[in-house]
């Protein structure tokens, strides 16, 4: 996924994170150009998954 696609599917992601993930914040989901993972990273933390698994997740919103 580049980051134009992830630029299209984050809102509508970022909320299903939200619902799946309670203890994700607006701050943990907040996309950077350039700072993706970091972000990732963030994620990781938090849920658990990998990086991949996040993408994947994230791709099939």
């Amino acid at each position: 996924m580049n980051s134009d696609e992830l630029k299209g599917k984050w809102n509508q992601a970022k909320g299903k994170l939200k619902q799946k993930y309670a203890d994700l914040t607006d701050d943990d989901l907040t996309y950077a150009e350039g700072k993706f993972d970091e972000m990732l990273g963030k994620l990781q933390e938090k849920t658990g998954r990998t990086k991949e698994q996040l993408k994947e997740e994230i791709d099939n919103y």
